[in-house]
């Protein structure tokens, strides 16, 4: 037996039962995202797309590759800052150790180059302690060093300049910025003259010859030594000679001795004064003082002991 078919429904049951089909309540949820719409318009389901797209525009704004490249550049200067920040004390420290050995630097170079420039070249020449040279003829046998930078003076070429004059025997050389060279020389101390076919040559304690004559100088005793200037003879009596005192050493004419050890005086009074070495001189010279003063008459003195005088 067949069932019967169902009856029709009216059209208002039928509005009341089906459910909303998604074609009426898209537009509705799409308008609530975008913009409202002015009351008594129709939204249409285009509509609504524009609105949702609109709305996510605004709220996420799409990234570029110029947003992403400006970011990074802010933030590397943001990082350099906070560097800078925080080196600051020592890069300040930094820049004084260099700029105190930029200025050290540069305060030596200019004098070294000031120093070797024709700013401080030599234009007067000085001789100090001559007294038996003549020291304009010093100052002219070292002319060749005028127009030299004073830090160039050449040492050897005022050595070879000043052999000749014997007479000097050390010298010293003060640079007098910014023109000025000024020669300290010491003389050589003659002790007395030795007599040779030659003449009569006068020499120091050293046996340097200093000049020779055809007559004796006055003042400078006879030196009679057998064994010559090279012996220890020649060097204990000219030992003697300079550590004579002044009074003794006018009087003195005559120095001879054939060992270091028989060193004996002629003075101009024809007193003969038997010293021996050249030990304890001075103490010799006070003895001898005395003995004279005891007996002025006497024609020998014998102080080759030091503590006591024999008197003939």
């Amino acid at each position: 037996m067949r069932r019967p078919p169902p009856l029709p429904t009216s059209p208002e049951s039928q509005g009341e039962q089906e459910p909303a089909s998604p074609s009426v309540l898209r537009p509705a949820r799409r308008e609530s995202l975008g913009a409202k719409k002015p009351s008594g318009s129709i939204s249409s389901p285009d509509d609504g797309a524009e609105a949702l797209v609109g709305a996510t525009d605004t709220e996420t704004p799409p990234t570029s590759t110029r947003d992403v490249w400006r970011a990074a550049r802010a933030r590397r200067k943001a990082l350099r800052a906070e560097i800078r920040r925080f080196t600051q004390r020592s890069r300040r420290r930094r820049i004084i150790w260099w700029s105190a050995i930029g200025a050290v630097v540069l305060l030596v170079g200019g004098s070294v180059a000031a120093a070797y420039s024709p700013l401080f070249a030599v234009e007067k020449i000085t001789v100090a302690g001559a007294s038996t040279l003549d020291p304009a003829a010093v100052e002219a046998a070292l002319s060749g060093q005028i127009g030299t930078p004073l830090a160039l003076v050449d040492s050897s070429e005022v050595k070879a300049a000043l052999l000749a004059f014997p007479l000097i025997e050390t010298y010293a050389l003060e640079a007098r910025p910014p023109h000025d060279l000024t020669v300290r020389i010491v003389e050589r101390t003659p002790i007395g003259v030795i007599r040779s076919d030659a003449g009569y040559t006068l020499v120091d304690a050293a046996g340097v010859a200093l000049s020779t004559t055809s007559d004796q100088p006055a003042g400078q005793p006879l030196i009679d030594i057998a064994t010559g200037t090279d012996s220890s003879a020649f060097q204990s009596a000219g030992l003697v000679v300079r550590s004579l005192p002044a009074d003794l050493r006018a009087q003195l004419t005559g120095v001879s001795a054939s060992t270091a050890d028989d060193v004996t005086l002629t003075l101009s009074s024809g007193l003969t004064v038997v010293w021996g070495s050249a030990e304890k001189s001075a103490l010799k010279a006070l003895v001898l003082e005395k003995a004279l003063t005891a007996k002025p008459d006497a024609s020998t003195v014998d102080v080759s002991s030091a503590e006591t005088a024999v008197v003939g």
